[in-house]
């Protein structure tokens, strides 16, 4: 018995490495990205923290898709990405409304899955992904600067404070990934691909209403809707 189940594990892992296949690429990405934002919008101390405006984002890197059968990959890579949006919030201390404008840069590594059709016409095949993000804040602007003046902490006397906007946003995010389009085969092995994906961040990002300012349950949240156009080798 032990004899056969060795043998048949053999020849399982001889016939994975056999069908096997790594296709590498790169993909740029122009996005539309906003910040989910909430927070208490009644009672004392209330912030009523709100998204007010998308921005355009963009981002790209390298593609590895590792296949483990004939439409089936587990998908990862490294991205530079864009993200953010504006937000704006109630002011207890001054009880004034401000807008930030709030873009951040991050290193992402997808985790997830793709699933590819057959043809569906000569060397096109449709797919579907489906899986998570890993990313980390390398850079941060607010309202294009990386030090932000707030107005809100100011006094009669005293000017306002001054902090660098990378401080402003926890460095680790996470999300939810899903999305489909076309693979186009181009000669021998080069592929074009075209598809739509969203990225639904699932971590609170914020760092400084909560530590420096001390509103109460504020939170900031990325959401991201990207065109993806690239080519594997």
């Amino acid at each position: 018995m032990k004899k056969l189940l060795l043998a048949l594990g053999v020849t399982f892992l001889t016939a994975g490495a056999a069908s096997a296949q790594v296709e590498i690429g790169l993909k740029v990405s122009p996005s539309i990205t906003n910040l989910r934002a909430d927070s208490p919008r009644n009672g004392t101390g209330a912030t009523g923290f709100k998204n007010e405006k998308s921005k355009v984002g963009f981002g790209g890197g390298v593609i590895i898709d590792y296949f483990f059968g004939q439409n089936y990959a587990f998908s990862s890579g490294l991205f530079l990405t864009g993200k953010g949006g504006t937000v704006s919030y109630l002011d207890p201390a001054k009880n004034l409304r401000y807008e930030q404008k709030i873009g951040i840069q991050y290193l992402e590594v997808p985790i997830s899955l793709k699933l590819f059709t057959n043809d569906i016409s000569e060397g096109t095949k449709v797919y579907f992904q489906v899986g998570g993000t890993l990313a980390g804040a390398i850079a941060a602007r607010i309202d294009g600067e990386k030090y932000y003046t707030d107005p809100g902490t100011s006094t009669p006397g005293t000017p306002p404070t001054e902090s660098r906007a990378s401080k402003h946003v926890i460095i680790p995010d996470v999300g939810l990934l899903g999305g489909a389009g076309v693979e186009y085969l181009l000669g021998q092995s080069t592929r074009l691909i075209a598809g739509l994906s969203y990225h639904h961040g699932i971590v609170n990002i914020d760092r400084y209403f909560d530590n420096t300012r001390k509103f109460n349950n504020v939170t900031l949240k990325n959401s991201e809707v990207a065109l993806d156009l690239g080519i594997k080798f």
